[in-house]
């Protein structure tokens, strides 16, 4: 007998660009039950009333302190949410929520960003230790064994 309990979908950016590609994905989360996940409390506003939303630290490979501060945080977050699935559009939050999230068990999706066209990410190139599907949005840059193109969400 099926389940009727909807898909846990945790998607997370950090802000800027990265926070615009994730709610352009909006439509692939129609059916899922889905908490978004971000950077700055402001960016509560664009979302439907009522959407399920958190805020973590922000930080980058430059502030170490600050790396672990959001490492702790993404892993409270998921061990509370307990999602099926995390995606993320980028930057260093969301490659920490992919490898935190795959060690809970959740499958994982990178999207890299749009504004890498001529290379991938740095966080792009490690979330491919760690995405069940790791995607680009620039065909020129998908291989065989991954990153994949599947279209792109401008």
């Amino acid at each position: 007998m099926k389940s009727s309990r909807k898909t846990k979908v945790v998607a997370v950016s950090s802000g800027g660009g990265h926070w615009v590609q994730l709610l352009r994905l909006r439509p692939a989360f129609a059916d899922s039950d889905v908490t978004f996940v971000t950077v700055l409390p402001g960016y509560r506003s664009d979302l439907d009333p009522g959407a399920s939303f958190r805020v973590i630290p922000d930080s980058n490979r430059s502030e170490k302190l600050k790396v672990l501060a959001t490492a702790i945080s993404v892993f409270w977050m998921l061990l509370s949410e307990r999602p099926d699935v995390v995606i993320s559009t980028g930057a260093a939050p969301g490659y920490l929520a992919l490898r935190i999230g795959k060690m809970l068990g959740a499958r994982t999706i990178w999207v890299d960003s749009i504004a890498n066209a001529e290379e991938l990410s740095l966080s792009g190139q490690k979330a491919a230790g760690c995405a069940d599907l790791w995607l680009t949005q620039w065909q020129h840059l998908a291989q065989d064994q991954g990153p994949h193109f599947k279209g792109s969400v401008l």
